[in-house]
């Protein structure tokens, strides 16, 4: 398949990239991850190894976009988890600790 990364053309087929990335180790996932072979990687790391560009010179949504066309299943960036927060009267007991026993 015939895609655009950072203004430059190549043409990728699935078999190909899952060949480029094995034995590669995944990168902590920090944003948008793809799994490929069982394996989770962040989906710069996967454009970095098979552009051989600079991860700077390419956005993660044209990697996620050619990968998805390839068949491959891309994951959106982790929802951060919620905060809740406390009412007034538990941070006021939080900072005065709780009662010591006898």
């Amino acid at each position: 398949m015939r895609c655009v990364i950072a203004r430059f053309p190549f043409d990728l087929v699935k078999s190909e990239v899952q060949a480029a990335m094995k034995g590669i180790k995944p990168e902590p996932i920090t944003g948008e991850s793809v799994v490929i072979s069982r394996r989770t990687y962040p989906v710069k790391q996967v454009g970095e190894v098979i552009t051989r560009q600079d991860r700077r010179d390419f956005s993660a949504s044209e990697v996620t976009r050619a990968l998805t066309r390839l068949g491959f299943t891309c994951r959106p960036v982790p929802a951060p988890a919620p905060v809740v927060e406390a009412s007034p009267l538990e941070t006021a007991s939080a900072m005065l600790g709780t009662p010591a026993r006898n």
